[in-house]
C-alpha cells in the first residue's frame, strides 16, 4: 500500500531587530526544492497554513513565520504595530533565512506586508499565490471600507475594532459566506482567540487596525508594481467573503491579464473548506513557475 508522503516540519525562532519570530518550516527531500513564503491574515498566524504545509511540504520548501503580535512571535512591549514594521521583521526574517528567490502567498494582512516585501525586493518574488488578499478599491465591501476610515480620533472606534477580537468576532470571520460549516474546525478560530487574549495583543491589534489605511493609499503602488514586474500569478478567492469580495478577485487580471484566477463558494478562510480542491492548484503552480 503506497502512502501520500507527509511532510516533516520544523518549528524554530529567529531573532529579527529585537524580535523573537516564530516560523514553521517544511523539509523537503529535495535540496533545490521549490520555496513558497506564507504570509498569514487576520487574526491568525502560521498555524493557518498547518495543513496546507502537510499536504505539499514533502516537495516544497514551506515557510511560514509569525508576525509581531501574532502567534507565537515574542515583541519587545516599545514595539511599533504598523504594516511598515511588520514588513520590516518580515524582510529581515527572510534574510536571516537567505530566501534569494521565492513564490509569495499572500491572504489578507500578508497582502500588504507581502506586497511592501515585493516592493522593496522585486528580485525575491519568483511569483505570487493570492487568496483573498486584496490590493484593489473594488475589493473592499462597504464594511470592509467603514472598517478602514475608523480613527483613534473618531467617537467609539476602538470599540467598534475591540468588538471583532472577542471569540464571537473571531469565530465570525471563519463562518460567514460558507457553505457547508461542517468542512470547518473549530481549532482555528479557538487558537486565535487564544492568541489574541495574550496580554498586549489587542492593543496590537487596534494599532494595526488604525493603520489599515496606508494599505489602501498603497494600493496605486503596488498595481504599478504588478504591471511593471507582470509575475506569474494564481489566484484562488472565497466568494463568500464579507470583507474582500469577488470583485477584488478579478480586478488583479487587469495587472496581471495572463494569471491563474480560480473561485471558491466559501468565505475568508478558504483553506479552510477548500485545501483539497486548492493544495494541488499551488502545487501545479510552483512545478511551473520554479521551471
Amino acid at each position: 500500500m503506497s502512502l501520500v508522503p507527509i511532510a516533516r516540519v520544523a518549528h524554530r525562532h529567529l531573532d529579527v531587530e529585537g524580535v523573537r519570530v516564530f516560523y514553521r518550516e517544511s523539509l523537503p527531500e529535495r535540496a533545490d526544492a521549490p520555496v513558497l513564503l506564507l504570509l498569514h491574515g487576520f487574526p491568525s498566524a502560521s498555524h493557518q497554513f498547518r495543513r496546507l504545509i502537510d499536504a505539499l511540504g514533502a516537495r516544497y520548501r514551506l515557510i511560514a513565520p509569525d508576525y509581531p503580535g501574532f502567534g507565537h512571535t515574542r515583541a519587545p512591549e516599545d514595539f511599533v504595530h504598523s504594516f511598515d514594521r511588520l514588513a520590516d521583521v518580515t524582510e529581515g526574517f527572510v534574510q536571516r533565512l537567505g530566501l534569494t528567490r521565492f513564490v509569495m502567498y499572500v491572504f489578507d494582512f500578508g497582502a500588504p506586508v507581502g506586497f511592501r516585501l515585493a516592493e522593496r525586493h522585486p528580485e525575491w518574488i519568483a511569483g505570487l499565490v493570492v487568496q483573498n488578499g486584496n490590493a484593489y478599491a473594488e475589493g473592499l465591501s462597504d464594511a470592509a471600507r467603514d472598517f478602514v476610515a475608523l480613527r483613534p480620533e473618531t467617537p467609539g472606534a476602538e470599540e467598534i475594532i475591540r468588538g471583532l477580537l472577542t471569540l464571537d468576532g473571531t469565530r465570525g470571520q471563519y463562518e460567514t459566506g460558507v457553505r457547508a460549516p461542517e468542512l470547518l474546525a473549530p481549532d482555528g478560530w479557538t487558537l486565535d482567540q487564544h492568541f489574541l487574549d495574550l496580554p498586549g495583543r489587542k492593543e496590537a491589534q487596534v494599532a494595526l487596525a488604525f493603520d489599515y489605511h496606508s494599505n489602501v493609499e498603497s494600493y496605486d503602488r503596488w498595481q504599478t508594481w504588478l504591471r511593471k514586474h507582470t509575475p506569474p500569478a494564481l489566484i484562488t478567492w472565497g466568494v463568500g467573503d464579507p470583507f474582500f469580495p469577488e470583485p477584488g478577485a478579478h480586478a488583479y487580471l487587469r495587472d496581471l491579464p495572463d494569471a491563474e484566477l480560480h473561485l471558491f463558494d466559501t468565505g475568508h478562510f478558504a483553506l479552510e473548506t477548500h485545501l483539497p480542491e486548492i493544495a494541488p492548484l499551488i502545487a501545479g503552480f510552483l512545478e511551473r513557475t520554479w521551471k
